[in-house]
């Protein structure tokens, strides 16, 4: 069994059982349980049902954790004129696991 969501940004195709990062959600503290109801298609094997856009079904997840990437360096530079800047960004993200596909 798997299903597309629309997660804002992006849309996956997501297994009971598999980790996910997603976008950081700050109201989320880890062991939350989080339900994304946006489904756009789920298929059980046999018979592939397509929203318009979204199936009234909904995906049940736990948050494992929040996270950090890896730092991404921007460096600006203006020749002649003495002029260079250099900074940092670390993108904050959340780890869910897909527990359950109802619908």
């Amino acid at each position: 069994m798997y299903a597309v969501l629309s997660i804002p940004g992006r849309q996956v195709r997501i297994e009971p059982g598999q980790t996910l990062r997603v976008d950081f959600m700050a109201a989320q503290k880890e062991g939350d349980k989080v339900v994304f109801d946006k489904v756009m298609l789920l298929s059980d094997g046999q018979n592939v049902r397509i929203g318009s856009p979204f199936l009234q079904a909904s995906v049940h997840a736990t948050v494992v954790a929040h996270e950090r990437g890896d730092k991404v360096i921007v460096y600006k530079k203006k020749r002649r004129v003495d002029y260079h800047k250099k900074q940092g960004h670390r993108q904050r993200f959340t780890t869910v696991r897909i527990d359950s596909i109802e619908g």
